[in-house]
Formats: structure tokens, C-alpha cells, sequence
């Protein structure tokens, strides 16, 4: 797997991996962050992975673009980064409240696909999707692939308001609204767990390479859980 190394702002530089983005590929990049990590050590501010390229962002006043790029690829070549073909990665089970009054956007779905609510429900169980990005907001997860026979594109015009914790589908993607923000994904039902508290350890569940599985539940159970029914 061959590997570039470009500059990316004053204190950043980018790692491109050339393969197309896949789930093994996707897995690979929690080693790829793992190296980093352990080349840069105190150096390192953070990393960001995303689908087929990760982020690096280092401290200025200790170390320079030239030194940071030669030290990750010394530690790619001693590692002979070759990643194994299957990578750790967790399953996170999210709750998921489907049903019309929480997503708008069900009957639609089902309408276009000549199909039932119902089985358009089933049909977004069934998967277990890996993340391939978190961005857009804070905790907002990019999560693939969501069966054809349910796919849909965005939204002609995008909703000034989604609540939050709504569940979503754009395309062959599936995503939960962690905040109450704009969107233009199609809405199918709300999550009633917090997917990101900056004021704990770890602020999110999860983190790219992971895996996601939603587990329908009652209204009773989402309400229990913390979830509202409001549409903010």
C-alpha cells in the first residue's frame, strides 16, 4: 500500500493512501493512526482520519513539516506497514426509534421503492456499517453502505432543523445527528443515545474503523432511554 505525505496548513500534514475506499481499507487506518501516533509521540496534537486519509496535526514550536513527514514514513518503513486483513474494531448497538412521527421521510423512502415502512425498517437493521468518516459536526458519523433497495439521495432542500439524534439516510450512507443542526438527509427514526459529551474522558463511542448496529425499539423504550419527541 503506497502512501503520500503532503503539507496541509502552517501546523498539518495529510496522508493519502491510494487504494479506493473499502472496509478493510477502512479498518487499516486505525494502524495507520496507531504509527503516527507512536512516530510523533509528544510532538502530535491530534489525528483525523477519513476515509482513505488521515490528518496530522503537530506542534510548531517543537517540530516542522520536513521532520514530521520524515519520521512518519522512517516508522512506515520499519513497521513495513502492511496491516493485517482484519483490523480491531468495536460494534457500537444504537437504539433507534423508527416510525413516522420521528421520520418524516419513511413513507417516502417506502413509496419510491415499492415497498412497505416496515420493510424499510428491516431492510436498515439488517446491516452492521463501518464508519469511514466523522465530520460535519462533532460525533456526526459517516457510515456505509446502506442497501440499495433503500437507498436514497439527499434532499432537494435541505431541512433548516433536524432534531437531534435523528437517524438518516443520503445515497448509500446512513448518519445520526448528534446535535439539532440543518441537514438534507432523509429522516427514518431518532436515536435516543448521546453520541458526543465533550465533558467526559471520551467524548465520543466510537471512532472511524468502527462498527455501527441499530436496534429498533418502542416508542416506551426510546422515551425511557431519554429520547424526545420534540422536533427540536
Amino acid at each position: 500500500m503506497h502512501i503520500n505525505v503532503k503539507d496541509a496548513g502552517e501546523q498539518a500534514v495529510i496522508l493519502y493512501l491510494d487504494d479506493v475506499p473499502t472496509e478493510q481499507s477502512i479498518g487499516q487506518l486505525k494502524v495507520l493512526v496507531e504509527i503516527i501516533q507512536e512516530a510523533l509521540d509528544d510532538d502530535l496534537i491530534d489525528t483525523i482520519p477519513s476515509y482513505q486519509s488521515v490528518l496530522v496535526q503537530f506542534n510548531p514550536l517543537t517540530t516542522d513539516h520536513q521532520r514530521v513527514s520524515h519520521r512518519i514514513q522512517s516508522a512506515l518503513a520499519q513497521r513495513r506497514y502492511n496491516p493485517p486483513v482484519h483490523t480491531r474494531s468495536q460494534i457500537v448497538r444504537l437504539p433507534v426509534y423508527y416510525d413516522v412521527s420521528v421520520g418524516p421521510d419513511l413513507e417516502r423512502i417506502a413509496r419510491h421503492h415499492q415497498c412497505e415502512i416496515e420493510q424499510v425498517i428491516e431492510r436498515h437493521c439488517m446491516n452492521i456499517y463501518h464508519i469511514y468518516a466523522i465530520g460535519f459536526a462533532p460525533g456526526f458519523a459517516y457510515l456505509g453502505h446502506v442497501d440499495d433497495a433503500i437507498a436514497m439521495p439527499r434532499l432537494e432542500h435541505p431541512r433548516a432543523q433536524v432534531p437531534a439524534g435523528s437517524v438518516a439516510i443520503a445515497d448509500h450512507q446512513t448518519a445520526v445527528y448528534p446535535k439539532a443542526s440543518p441537514g438534507g438527509w432523509n429522516l427514518i427514526g431518532r436515536c435516543p443515545s448521546p453520541l458526543f459529551q465533550p465533558q467526559q474522558a471520551h467524548s465520543l463511542p466510537f471512532s472511524v474503523g468502527d462498527r455501527i448496529q441499530f436496534m429498533p425499539i418502542s416508542q416506551q423504550e426510546f422515551l425511557d432511554l431519554g429520547g424526545s419527541l420534540d422536533d427540536v
